[in-house]
């Protein structure tokens, strides 16, 4: 049976000082607060998955609030509980997110942005008009 501990308020939280070594000040089912050396203080939840231990970092206290990282616990365990590890989610939403940003419109609209200033300004405009009209509608969205 797990150990209950009581649950953190923003009180201890926002008071918690560093120590000579890092330490935890734990709010029960994984969430803790990573207190370290020079003063940090990090969330972390402490999962198992697949029979392995791992640990997910949610953020830094004041950015993450206490209420935030709960919620974030509480997202994470609900993927554990149906079999998805929240840390790969994370990954794959990641690269997800990066394919979208090298898209050929994307890529396209950067090196307008580079090079319009050695260009004449009518060369420029004409060239992402051409762009615009021609060429996005076909494979802007491609990676």
């Amino acid at each position: 049976m797990p150990k209950r501990v009581a649950p953190l308020s923003d009180l201890k939280v926002s008071k918690a000082k560093s120590q000579a070594k890092q330490y935890r000040l734990t709010d029960g089912d994984g969430l803790y607060l990573l207190i370290t050396q020079a003063g940090s203080k990090l969330w972390r939840f402490d999962y198992r998955f697949n029979g392995i231990r791992k640990t997910q970092a949610i953020g830094s206290y004041p950015e993450w609030s206490l209420t935030e990282a709960r919620q974030k616990r509480e997202e994470s365990r609900k993927l554990v509980a149906h079999g998805v590890d929240p840390m790969e989610t994370k990954k794959i939403m990641a690269r997800v997110g990066s394919a979208e940003n090298n898209s050929f419109e994307v890529v396209a609209r950067e090196w307008h942005a580079k090079f319009i200033h050695t260009w004449v300004e009518k060369h420029g405009f004409y060239k992402l008009q051409r762009l615009e009209s021609n060429i996005f509608p076909w494979i802007g969205k491609t990676h």
